[in-house]
């Protein structure tokens, strides 16, 4: 398995379990298939309502000698509720002690988005709180804290432009160490990639698949089929491989980290066995041809008039 490896030479495996819209024991299951084929990278968020799961699933093959927690790279992240600098460290907390860990290896701001406290999603204007009040510098000062803690060995953002990172770099002590962001061949971002690959800064890729099961309200009309783009099945076809497969490996062969989503024994196994593909010259060529700044997820759900949001990608 490709790793890709920070400054201080702590590495992770670039292909990641993704839990979003994971739950129970589908979840659960979903989790030790997983860890049996050979993932050690698992991506959460406090938002996905999961950790819990998650944590009895890894105690379990703790204390059954499976694995151990040194062989693991666990991320979470902060959600949008908790970015005044005194609610970083405890919603951190609370992510550990559902996952019944310690520490985790990444610890990332979820949406350059803040909403007041208590607020799972707002349902008027007032619950939010625009970034002129609350800058993400006075939240990231927290996020150095916890870190220096020994909460978290590693901290990222999520979602963030290449203005927010350059505004988050000249304002900060430590830069992120990580920007997890929607990427995929019809949304492939090369300032982003050319940005952090210049600054030092790992980018994890999430909804590569294109994230088809979201619920309907999240969907466009006209959303493409990442799995029925000609170029991809064909590039597919002559590797006799599923296009998740070629989807999957594209970012490997970029330097950045991926994390499909599954709950099937079958898929799981597939998606993670796509870091043995090799694609050729032709391949990324065809890939490159694809490009066309397509958002599955459009952060157009903060955007609601009043809020202070608006354009959260600065496009």
């Amino acid at each position: 398995m490709k790793t890709l490896t920070f400054s201080n030479g702590d590495s992770f495996h670039a292909i990641g379990l993704g839990t979003w819209k994971a739950t129970g024991d589908e979840l659960k299951n979903a989790l030790i298939d997983a860890i049996e084929a050979g993932y050690r990278h698992i991506d959460t968020a406090a938002v996905y309502g999961n950790e819990e799961e998650i944590g009895e699933v890894l105690s379990s093959l703790f204390a059954e000698g499976k694995l151990t927690r040194e062989e693991l790279f666990i991320t979470s992240k902060l959600w949008n509720d908790s970015h005044h600098p005194e609610s970083v460290a405890p919603a951190l907390q609370d992510s550990l002690n559902k996952l019944q860990l310690d520490y985790l290896d990444l610890y990332l701001i979820h949406w350059p988005v803040a909403f007041k406290k208590g607020v799972g999603f707002p349902q008027t204007p007032d619950e939010y709180i625009p970034l002129e009040q609350l800058p993400i510098a006075d939240t990231w000062k927290s996020m150095e804290q916890a870190k220096a803690q020994g909460l978290t060995r590693h901290i990222g953002v999520s979602n963030f432009s290449v203005k927010k990172l350059s505004n988050l770099v000249a304002n900060s002590q430590e830069k992120p160490e990580m920007n997890q962001v929607e990427m995929h061949p019809l949304l492939q971002q090369p300032d982003l990639v050319d940005y952090c690959k210049e600054h030092g800064i790992h980018l994890t890729a999430y909804s590569p698949l294109g994230s088809g099961d979201r619920v309907d309200a999240m969907k466009a009309d006209d959303e493409p089929n990442l799995f029925e783009i000609p170029a991809l099945k064909n590039i597919a076809d002559r590797h006799g491989v599923h296009p998740a497969s070629v989807l999957i490996n594209w970012h490997l062969t970029r330097d950045i980290a991926v994390i499909p989503k599954s709950t099937t024994k079958k898929n799981i196994v597939s998606n993670y066995g796509a870091s043995k593909l090799q694609l050729d010259a032709s391949d990324l060529a065809q890939i490159k041809a694809l490009d066309r700044n397509y958002r599955f997820i459009n952060g157009k759900f903060f955007e609601m008039p009043g809020s202070g949001y608006s354009n959260i990608y600065d496009q």
